[in-house]
């Protein structure tokens, strides 16, 4: 018997259900029902005439037919999808919705001032904004394009470098002034940091490990959830953060903020990176494009 041809829209089904790990996930992430998910599978399965995925009650895995046909079905895919989107770029009119997620201050200080341009020339793109300070699965917020700070370490992600982000040791000159008879930001340094109000995150013990030349045990007055509210405490006086310049540029140059031991932080480290990424089984939409190229020239990082 002669083998037909795959459809496209099976093929795509079958890779949401390997991605999501379920024909569940897959439904819901697809607004379908689970049994167009399941059948569309096993139409694949037939059409193939082999065995993809062995179905057991508490999890589903690649049969050696199926770890082989994923390889090239994701290269296919997105090959035809790159070549519909080149079509559409040609035709300078990229539209539709394009959901972004990044970390509330890059959102703040980074992507909003520049969304009111972008959708002046991209009128027909849809912009869908959301801020998580933690790292989360784009597939299970559905989400197309994630802004994310330092090294990635998912190797189903494709990524573009946007640049590098320094990090800085900052507070108020009213705090250097004011605590422990410290009055000029030169009286600071290295030995006498563990004795500062220092600010961290509370959810986040890794960013809590700041890349020191000499490593100073780190004793962390306050905590907090966001980079934001880091940034706002430092502002209120209430000690020492260490922070991207991407969200404190403004606050340096105006002196609300100062820098200090800008000699301390060692460089290179894994947390300046600043990566947009997205699922390697989706093809770059025109949308992710446009929106690419027209940010990244315009960061102040």
């Amino acid at each position: 018997m002669m083998m037909g041809h795959a459809k496209t829209e099976d093929i795509e089904i079958f890779l949401t259900v390997v991605d999501t790990g379920s024909f569940t996930g897959a439904a819901n992430l697809l607004n379908q029902q689970v049994a167009k998910v399941s059948r569309a599978v096993s139409r694949l399965e037939d059409t193939l005439q082999c065995t993809l995925l062995n179905r057991t009650t508490r999890r589903l895995e690649l049969t050696e037919e199926g770890h082989v046909f994923i390889r090239y079905a994701r290269e296919s895919l997105n090959t035809l999808y790159t070549g519909e989107e080149a079509i559409k770029l040609l035709k300078q009119a990229p539209s539709g919705h394009l959901r972004i997620d990044a970390a509330s201050p890059f959102v703040f200080h980074q992507l909003t001032p520049l969304v009111g341009d972008f959708v002046a020339q991209y009128p027909h793109i849809t912009l869908d904004l959301t801020s998580h300070d933690n790292i989360i699965d784009l597939l299970e917020h559905k989400t197309d394009l994630a802004i994310r700070i330092g090294d990635l370490k998912d190797s189903n992600l494709h990524a573009r470098l946007l640049g590098k982000s320094k990090l800085r040791l900052v507070s108020s000159p009213e705090y250097l002034h004011q605590y422990n008879e410290v009055t000029h930001i030169e009286d600071l340094n290295i030995d006498n940091l563990s004795t500062h109000k220092l600010i961290g995150f509370n959810d986040a013990s890794k960013l809590n490990s700041w890349p020191l030349k000499t490593p100073v045990k780190l004793n962390f007055h306050m905590i907090a959830s966001s980079g934001e509210t880091l940034r706002q405490l430092c502002l209120n006086h209430q000690g020492i953060a260490l922070l991207s310049h991407f969200m404190i540029g403004e606050d340096l140059e105006s002196g609300r903020l100062v820098e200090v031991l800008p000699e301390a932080i060692a460089r290179p480290n894994n947390r300046e990176a600043i990566q947009a990424v997205y699922y390697k089984n989706s093809a770059v939409s025109s949308r992710i494009l446009a929106f690419l190229d027209f940010i990244q020239p315009r960061l102040t990082l």
